[in-house]
């Protein structure tokens, strides 16, 4: 025990004597420590300074990059018009040059601009066809009030209502067909069975499926008054059953005796814009009303259209051509049943999708008006509308300057939509060419790489074309400027 207690007196001796050391020993440490700091402050200084100077090298590298491959490109835009290369080089460079020309910049240099206005005056403008994409600018600021999502368990089944007449009707596509009829006003609904169809096209050949007489060896005859929608003779005749058939222009049409017939009626009419009242009018006939276009946008709402048959289609209502629906409203039990039997037989039934699709874009149209204090972005109606009538003033003045076309004219009318006078604004110009040299207006604004479709397809004379008025922006400014450069001065 002594000899521990020894060691333990020798212990604390030793660390009593060893102070002086500890002390140097800490001094060393944080001394070492800070040494330490400060050059790791130093190699992060020196890390950051070579971050910075190889991002400015980077940064010169990609600038000096961009500037070779634009005089690249320009050298071998250059070389390309001045010799005789192949059709497939400078197609490639032109498009080379102008995939660079058209991304923004922050300088905007005159050649760019030129650039611009040369490409824009080479490319072809295709308004043959009605495809309605005006309406983008309205749905994309709708954002998710427009949007819907299907769970992948839902729609599956083939049925919707069983029992309903028409059994592949969405109830609630049903419910907010009634309630835009109701707040536009354009048409009864109560005593009307509500059939949903493939788009107009569908409904077309399931009306004049149902309207056949069955017991008769001669085919029904089909007409509409001259100009009529160049589709009617193509979807009449391209099965070429033996029920119906194309008799033609419904005012040249003789009725013999108790012959039956099937007259279309487009009112607002494709594609001169002009209100259509049957031209036949006898018991033998059958009347279908296709009122693609009778809504606010297009033209004053007269009152509600109280029609046997309506058709109405989604993509010139509200521009979801895509979407691939319309639906017709029948008052006849019978006619209705025959139509969902044609339906039934040709694609069993309708996308049960599409309709939900649809009903969410209808509720957002009725949901801008009928919601407290809308203002001007969500009514849909009032957006399109001056959409429109922007570029039909833009179109008639170029129209009046160049001294070689003309265009229907219209008169204002009270709209008992808006509760004011209203002008029209059809979705389609029916352009004249009055211009004797001009023997081909489709032909001649082919030459100019404008796309027409030729009155010829709508019975009328070689003079007229039809012109979509519901194309993108830029498309329709470009056309505006093309045709007030091909006046006579």
């Amino acid at each position: 025990m002594a000899q521990a207690q020894r060691r333990r007196n020798g212990n604390i001796g030793n660390i009593g004597n060893g102070s002086e050391c500890k002390e140097k020993e800490l001094l060393l440490l944080r001394e070492r420590s800070d040494s330490e700091g400060q050059g790791h402050q130093q190699q992060q200084q020196q890390q950051r300074l070579n971050l910075t100077t190889r991002g400015s090298l980077n940064n010169n590298a990609k600038a000096t990059m961009v500037t070779v491959l634009a005089m690249a490109m320009l050298l071998l835009l250059f070389y390309s018009s001045s010799t005789s290369t192949s059709t497939s080089t400078s197609t490639s460079a032109s498009t080379s040059a102008s995939t660079r020309i058209t991304t923004p910049s922050t300088t905007g240099t005159s050649d760019e601009a030129l650039s611009i206005s040369d490409a824009d005056a080479d490319a072809v403008i295709n308004l043959d066809h009605g495809d309605p994409t005006m309406f983008e600018p309205f749905w994309k600021n709708a954002g998710d009030k427009s949007t819907v999502v299907i769970p992948g368990w839902h729609t599956m089944s083939y049925f919707s209502d069983t029992s309903n007449l028409c059994w592949f009707l969405e109830p609630d596509f049903a419910n907010q067909v009634r309630r835009l009829h109701r707040i536009v006003g354009n048409a009864v609904t109560h005593a009307h069975h509500i059939i949903v169809g493939v788009g107009s096209t569908q409904l077309i050949h399931a009306l004049l499926f149902a309207l056949s007489a069955t017991d008769t060896h001669h085919p029904v005859s089909v007409v509409s008054a001259a100009p009529f929608y160049s589709m009617y003779p193509g979807i009449t005749d391209f099965l070429k059953s033996g029920l119906f058939r194309w008799a033609g222009d419904a005012t040249s049409f003789k009725v013999n005796g108790s012959s039956s017939f099937i007259e279309i009626v487009c009112s607002p009419n494709n594609p001169d814009g002009t209100l259509r009242r049957a031209v036949l009018s006898t018991e033998a006939g059958k009347l279908v009303h296709d009122l693609a276009y009778y809504w606010p946008q297009y033209t004053p709402m007269r009152g509600p259209a109280d029609e046997d048959i309506m058709l109405f289609t989604v993509s010139k209502a509200t521009g979801h051509a895509g979407t691939r629906i319309g639906w017709a409203l029948v008052r006849d039990a019978d006619v209705a049943r025959r139509m969902v039997k044609f339906i039934e037989m040709n694609s069993i039934g309708v996308s049960k999708d599409s309709q939900v699709r649809a009903a969410r874009i209808l509720q957002v149209i009725s949901d801008g008006y009928e919601l407290p204090d809308p203002d001007s972005t969500t009514r849909f109606f009032h957006f399109s509308r001056r959409l429109l009538a922007d570029r039909w003033q833009r179109l008639r003045r170029a129209v009046e300057e160049s001294g070689r076309f003309s265009l229907p004219q219209f008169s204002s009318e009270f709209c008992e939509f808006t509760k004011e006078h209203a002008e029209t604004y059809p979705a389609f110009a029916w352009l004249r060419c009055v211009d004797e040299s001009i023997e081909d207006c489709e032909g001649f604004f082919k030459s100019v790489k404008v796309l027409t479709r030729s009155g010829r397809h709508f019975g009328a004379g070689p003079e007229y074309i039809r012109i979509s008025m519901l194309d993108r922006a830029h498309n329709f400014d470009l056309f505006v400027e093309r045709i007030a450069s091909l006046g006579l001065g």
